[in-house]
Parts: C-alpha cells; structure tokens; sequence
C-alpha cells in the first residue's frame, strides 16, 4: 500500500514532468496549458477470478489545439503478473466503454525482479486472422539505467532513479545524484518532501554506505553541497521522511564541519552519542551554530537532559 501511494503521489503531482520524460511524443500533442482532470478511482471486478482491481491512475486532458479529448491510463506494476496484459485490456475496453473518449495505456513496472523485458501488448489471433492486438506503453525500471536519467533537469528522474538498475556500490552515489537534482531544481516544500520521501523509502543507506555518501559529497560544487545538505536537514528536523534517519549524525557532522573547520574527536563523540531527539534538536539549530565554544555549549547541555 506504502508502495502504491508514493507512486500515485509522484505521478499525479509531476503528471506533466512525467509525460515530458517518458512520453514525449504524447508531449508533442498534449494541451500543456490545457484543462487537467484526474478523475475517481475505477473499479473493476474480475468475474473469472473473483478479484477486485482499481485503476491506478486516470487522467482526462485535451489534445493540443482542439476542443477534444482523451484519457492517460497510468498504472504502477509492483509485482510481476503473468497475465497482466489481459488485465491492461480489460481495463482499457471497460474504460473506453465508459467514456468514449480514446484511451492511451501506459505501465510502470517498478519491481526489482524478474529483469527480462516485460510484454507490452496483449493478443487474440487464429491461424488465418488476427482478431485483436492492443498494445500498451512499458517503463520497465529495473532495464533503465540510472546514469542516463542523471543529466536530466526533472523531478520525476529524480526520483526514479531510486529504483533503477544500479550496481550495489552505486547506492550512495544514486542518493547523492537524486538529491542534488533536487537541490538545482529549487521546488517549493511541499514538492521537495514528497520527493525527499520517496528517495528516502527505496534507498535506506546502511552506516558504512552512509560514509561513502559524505565522501561523495566532496565532489558536489560548494552552493550545491550546502543546498544538498540543508534540504536533508530540514526534512530530518520537519520529520517529514518516514523510516530510520539512520546518518543523520553524519548529515550534521558534514554540514558543522563545512561551517566551522575540523571538528575535535571529543565533538564528533558527543554528538555520535546523541538519541533520536536530541539529534533532531541538533538539526533544528545547526545552521544557526556560529562557533565551536557554542557547539560544544549546546552539547554540554543536551548531555544533561
């Protein structure tokens, strides 16, 4: 359910980046500046099978220069299916039924496994007669490489970068690379937590990974590593990512030190030491601390609480 929801939030709050980045030829021919309806969730019974299944994402929009419109089908594949694409036929003929309005398919298969290709169309054919081929547009994740998505100024790459093909060392880079797209992309809050909050659900760095992160961070431009290093302190003091803040004490350390130079080993302790609450109360008023002596103050009083 988590899974289903952060992929409905990410698409219908970037709907547009998300065309422009996957569907560009429907980008040819969408009214941009045009009407935008999501519409109500549809609900389908599978008679056959008894089961329930809801349509993930359905959007009404306008073609480009016209006063007519269609339907952007958007459905998030966590889990592989083997008939799946009779699944993406029922669904487009009960919806074209309902609307009569042309109806354009798309899946996200966002699982980690199996990696072969996924089918992109489903068939009914006889020896002499092809009575049905539909076909439906496929963003299979685990075949897209992450490197080719990381040049791109979209906050939709950004965050699906995170469950693209990478090497298992490539982990700390990829967070690093999301979080800087979204440090140059300057969205307002609320947009950055939901990206923020994704990226952090599907890339939990463990301690040692956390390490090479911070290494990473050196590479960054200097206004780029401190915007980098406010947006993930900020969300850790908003508490706005869910899950561990596991390097959080790493986050704070790296942005101290840009701030006041090497820091003392009895320092680094101290705040390594720090629980949960104090580490976020240490988050609060970081970007405030102006000096050491006002550093270990702060500390000297925390360890008494």
């Amino acid at each position: 359910m988590e899974h289903d929801r952060l992929f409905k939030e990410l698409i219908s709050t970037f709907f547009f980046d998300f065309v422009k980045l996957f569907l560009p030829e429907v980008a040819q021919y969408l009214e941009m500046d045009g009407p935008v309806e999501f519409l109500d969730k549809e609900l389908f019974t599978d008679v056959s099978s008894k089961e329930r299944h809801y349509v993930d994402i359905l959007i009404k929009v306008r073609f480009k220069g016209s006063p007519a419109f269609f339907l952007i089908h958007v459905e998030n594949q966590a889990s592989h299916e083997v008939n799946f694409p009779r699944r993406m036929f029922r669904y487009f003929a009960r919806l074209y039924d309902k609307y009569n309005l042309p109806v354009y398919p798309v899946v996200i298969f966002s699982y980690d496994a199996p990696r072969l290709p996924a089918p992109d169309h489903f068939s009914v054919e006889f020896p002499d007669k092809k009575v049905l081929h539909f076909e439906y547009t496929v963003i299979q994740l685990n075949q897209l490489s992450w490197r080719s998505f990381v040049k791109r100024d979209n906050p939709v790459a950004a965050a699906l970068m995170s469950r693209m093909q990478m090497d298992h060392a490539d982990r700390p880079k990829v967070k690093l690379e999301c979080l800087r797209m979204l440090a140059t992309l300057r969205l307002d809050p609320a947009r950055s937590h939901l990206i923020g909050n994704f990226v952090e659900h599907y890339l939990q760095l463990s301690e040692s990974e956390w390490l090479e992160y911070n290494r990473e961070v050196e590479h960054l431009a200097p206004e780029v590593q401190e915007i980098t290093l406010e947006l993930m302190t900020h969300w850790h003091k908003e508490g706005r990512l869910e899950g561990r803040l596991e390097g959080q004490e790493q986050v704070l350390l790296r942005q101290l030190r840009r701030k006041l130079g090497v820091l003392p080993e009895l320092t680094v302790q101290s705040i390594m030491d720090l629980n949960a609450n104090a580490l976020e109360a240490l988050a609060d008023v970081v970007l405030d601390v102006t000096s050491l002596d006002e550093l270990n103050t702060w500390l000297a009083d925390a360890a008494k609480r």
